[in-house]
């Protein structure tokens, strides 16, 4: 419920932006509506009626977020749930078509075999590049020349703390660990492989914290994660769930972006908890058949939001956030091993905004 400060200019703004629509001013009644969520995010009404204006506007993904939000606060809105079941069916077939387009650029990437030259090359470059972005997205300053740099000579960057280095050679020491070991290995997800994992990312930064959950309370933006006497049996479910029917017969992307979400959900560690559910989810990923996917610094923003998106609720943003940068990742490998395709290779067309279509 709106505060007695903002509830009139609440309801004020809902029925102008209602005023702003029945004549056809739909850009005014876009900003009404989003200065009423502002006022009041949790506001089921302004929800409600928002995602009716966005299903006119054929915009069903948000939408369907938007009754998602609206039946979080209150579960038995009649209005939100009928709303939801035209938005829902939409959503899902959307989805299924989105990841069957991805899919096949994956099964498109198997093809190629393993000693060809640029991808080879590709993957090499991918392996900098994401130890780049995803320390980058934590606040290490060092640049993806200067990360390349430390990696492949082991010297110190001037100006740079110490803790920055050990961060790239942590993540180095994490992606070897996952790619030498867990990608061989036959069988479960454990509990233990998630720890050697964050022992990995943060050991040389903080060796008495890697691979220890945290004895502490913290706090991430308005997400309160559970209590540290919480944590290992939150962690005991989590793993149950890893290795569940329902967690194994969703599609890749969805059981790694959800994998991704409940684990900073639970926020098991002190630090080190995005560079390692980042990592589980590239392992979920890689298993299935894709190439780790980077999540960039500049989608810093968007990624958060989507995260903060599931804490209200609705996951299905984040999922759909991880999609996309699989298929952007797909895509780079694609075009970069284009100049040497297989047997049968199709054409592809590669748009300016970077999208590879593949044409039969």
């Amino acid at each position: 419920m709106a505060s007695e400060d903002h509830s009139g200019e609440v309801a004020a703004s809902l029925h102008l932006a209602k005023e702003m629509r029945l004549h056809g001013k739909r850009d005014k009644a876009t900003k009404l509506y989003q200065h009423a969520l502002a006022l009041d995010p949790h506001n089921v009404e302004v929800l409600t009626e928002y995602g009716e204006f966005l299903e006119e506007e054929h915009n069903y993904m948000e939408a369907d977020h938007m009754y998602t939000k609206a039946l979080t606060v209150r579960p038995g809105h009649t209005q939100a749930l009928t709303n939801r079941l035209r938005t829902l069916p939409q959503v899902m077939e959307y989805e299924r078509r989105y990841f069957t387009a991805i899919d096949k650029k994956r099964d498109l990437l198997i093809q190629v075999p393993l000693n060809n030259a640029a991808l080879r090359r590709i993957k090499q470059e991918s392996y900098y590049f994401y130890i780049y972005h995803t320390n980058a997205i934590e606040g290490n300053t060092l640049s993806l020349g200067q990360t390349r740099a430390i990696l492949e000579t082991r010297m110190a960057v001037g100006g740079k703390s110490i803790v920055e280095h050990n961060e790239v050679i942590g993540m180095d020491e994490a992606m070897k660990y996952l790619n030498n070991t867990l990608m061989d290995r036959i069988g479960a997800i454990r509990i233990e492989d998630i720890m050697e994992i964050h022992r990995r990312v943060l050991g040389h930064c903080d060796p008495l914290d890697a691979g220890h959950y945290r004895r502490t309370q913290v706090y991430v933006g308005r997400h309160i994660p559970p209590h540290p006497i919480e944590v290992e049996n939150k962690m005991l479910e989590f793993n149950e769930w890893l290795n569940s029917d329902e967690a194994l017969s969703l599609h890749p992307i969805q059981f790694a972006a959800i994998a991704h979400y409940k684990l900073v959900f639970i926020h098991p560690f002190v630090d080190g908890n995005g560079r390692t559910a980042r990592l589980l989810m590239n392992l979920i990923l890689m298993q299935a058949g894709f190439p780790p996917v980077t999540i960039k610094l500049e989608e810093r923003h968007e990624y958060y939001e989507a995260l903060v998106k599931a804490n209200e609720g609705d996951v299905r943003p984040f999922v759909q956030f991880v999609a996309k940068c699989t298929e952007r990742t797909l895509d780079e490998y694609l075009y970069a091993v284009e100049e040497n395709p297989t047997k049968d290779w199709p054409h592809l067309s590669r748009l300016d905004d970077g999208k590879v279509i593949i044409i039969d």
